[in-house]
């Protein structure tokens, strides 16, 4: 069956560039640079987190044999940690994306902590049998080290003690972010079922950004009670669903915005503002300068 879907879609087999920079440490990259879907697998056994990055385009990872698909997009990572069972690789990276992932056995990532184990808290003792996920956002300054990993072009002699300096300043800067700086484990990750429900709800508020469902209506559509909704959402993204939906709204008008084949009223139109006043007052308290400035500002 996997073959028939594999043909239908035209998928290449192709392969990770990876590198290993330490014992139980490896980087593995990705260019797709052609017009098709390319389709990687790799074996990886249950001691390993897995730490992936989306650094240009879009991919998808696919679990259970097709039974599960989980989308990443450009500047988003996501960290998977099953202690109870393995959890291969099996990516299809759409055209012209890139992507970046860092394999650290659990044993080695314990030890980068041992002084501070109970700052990454799924390494505490009440949390070691649980499988973690948590998607992030790539910051700017972990884009600057992804893009330096990617696009490696030095001598090929000291590929493995550059890309071992990168990994580690990549896992610190991940480890960073002011929105990461206490890091919970969320109850709702024992549960994969709620984890893909929510995950379900972030899709269609921003498929639907422009005119949005109501939080209860979200919550119906996906099977959950408003305050499982509520508490999920802000456990995995870090934020109200409401918060979440305005600052991805902004994100969006500022690349329309960029890409300059729309004006003002018509981005505000395109992520859900009826009146420019309201779009313009929007991407003010957002980004402090209104659209207008913003692009005279890209000369």
């Amino acid at each position: 069956m996997a073959k028939t879907q594999n043909k239908l879609k035209s998928i290449a087999e192709s392969s990770f560039e990876e590198t290993k920079v330490d014992d139980g440490v490896l980087v593995l990259t990705h260019k797709n640079d052609t017009a098709g879907v390319q389709s990687l697998t790799r074996e990886i056994n249950s001691e390993f987190i897995q730490f992936h990055f989306c650094v240009k385009g879009s991919s998808e990872f696919v679990f259970n044999g097709g039974a599960y698909r989980l989308n990443i997009f450009a500047e988003n990572s996501l960290l998977l940690y099953n202690p109870k069972r393995d959890l291969p690789i099996n990516l299809e990276i759409n055209p012209n994306s890139w992507m970046v992932s860092i394999l650290i056995s659990i044993k080695n990532f314990h030890g980068l902590f041992s002084q501070e184990a109970d700052y990454i808290t799924f390494l505490s003792d009440d949390n070691k049998g649980k499988k973690y996920y948590k998607d992030g956002v790539i910051s700017p300054s972990m884009a600057i080290v992804l893009n330096q990993l990617i696009n490696f072009n030095l001598n090929l002699s000291i590929k493995s003690l550059y890309f071992k300096g990168k990994a580690y300043e990549l896992l610190s800067l991940y480890f960073n972010r002011s929105e990461d700086a206490n890091i919970e484990q969320c109850p709702f990750l024992v549960d994969e079922t709620n984890v893909i429900k929510i995950r379900k709800a972030k899709d269609i508020i921003v498929a639907e950004m422009a005119e949005p469902p109501t939080l209860q209506e979200l919550a119906d559509e996906i099977g959950l009670s408003l305050k499982k909704l509520k508490e999920g959402f802000k456990q995995i993204y870090g934020d109200t669903v409401f918060s979440f939906l305005f600052d991805y709204k902004m994100e969006v008008a500022r690349k329309l915005l960029e890409a300059g084949n729309d004006n003002v009223n018509e981005v505000g139109l395109k992520v859900g503002y009826s009146t420019s006043s309201h779009f313009i007052a929007a991407f003010k308290k957002k980004y402090g300068t209104t659209p207008k400035k913003y692009v005279m500002s890209l000369g």
